[in-house]
C-alpha cells in the first residue's frame, strides 16, 4: 500500500493524459514539412514524450539552429491541433478529487500550455498549482520539481512524484522526493526499473487509500 502524502506532484503526458497521438503527430508534420528522410517510427517518438524536444531531434541529426526552428515550429503546430487525439487516463479524475494532500504538475510542457490542457480535461480545480518548464532545463534535471516545490512552500521530504518516463525517475532522484511510476505510460518498463522508483501502479487509482 502507498502511504498518504502531504504534497503530490504530477507529470502530465503519460500520467495524467494519453496525448502521445497529439504530440507524436506534431512532430511528424513539422518532419515532414522539412522533408525528414524518412518516416519516424510513432514508438521511437513516443519514447522522448517527457524530455526536451531538443534531444529528439539532436538524436535525429539536426544540429544549432535547425533544432531551434524545429521547436517553433513545434510549438506552433502542437497547440493548433487542439488536443483533439488526447484523452484523459481511466482513473485519474476520480483519483484526483478524492487524494488528500497539496497538488502541482512538474511537466516539460511550457505552463501555460499545461493549464490549458488541465483546465481541458476538467482537472483544473484539484490542482493547488500548476507547473511547467519555463526557461530552466527540462528533465531529467529536477528544476521543474523544485519550481514546484517552492510554489507550494514544501520540501522534498513531504512529496510523492508520479511519473511515467525515466526522465520522472531520475529528476525525482535529483530532488529528493519519493518517486512512483505508471506502467501505463510511455516510459520503458525495464528503463523505469534502472532508477528504483519507491512505487508503481497500474492505475493511479492506487494512490487512494
Amino acid at each position: 500500500m502507498i502511504p498518504s502524502f502531504p504534497v503530490y506532484l504530477f507529470d502530465v503526458d503519460g500520467t495524467l493524459v494519453d496525448s502521445a497521438s497529439d504530440i507524436c503527430g506534431a512532430i511528424q508534420t513539422v518532419l515532414e514539412a522539412r522533408r525528414h528522410q524518412s518516416p519516424v517510427p510513432l514508438e521511437f517518438l513516443r519514447g522522448y514524450i517527457g524530455r526536451h524536444l531538443i534531444d529528439l531531434f539532436h538524436d535525429l541529426g539536426y544540429a544549432g539552429d535547425d533544432i531551434d526552428a524545429l521547436v517553433a515550429e513545434y510549438r506552433q503546430v502542437y497547440p493548433a491541433r487542439c488536443h483533439s487525439m488526447t484523452t484523459r487516463y481511466p482513473g485519474v479524475l476520480e483519483t484526483l478529487s478524492v487524494l488528500g494532500g497539496r497538488k502541482a504538475t512538474a511537466t516539460t510542457k511550457g505552463t501555460p500550455t499545461t493549464r490549458v490542457v488541465i483546465e481541458m480535461f476538467g482537472l483544473l480545480p484539484y490542482f493547488d498549482h500548476i507547473q511547467g518548464t519555463d526557461g530552466f532545463p527540462a528533465k531529467p534535471a529536477p528544476d521543474v520539481l523544485f519550481a514546484a516545490l517552492k510554489a507550494l512552500n514544501a520540501q522534498p521530504e513531504d512529496c510523492l512524484f508520479v511519473g511515467d518516463s525515466p526522465a520522472d525517475m531520475e529528476s525525482g532522484r535529483a530532488a529528493g522526493v519519493k518517486t512512483c511510476a505508471v506502467r501505463y505510460g510511455y516510459g520503458n518498463i525495464d528503463e523505469l526499473a534502472r532508477w528504483r522508483p519507491d512505487y508503481w501502479v497500474d492505475d493511479l487509482r492506487e494512490l487512494l487509500p
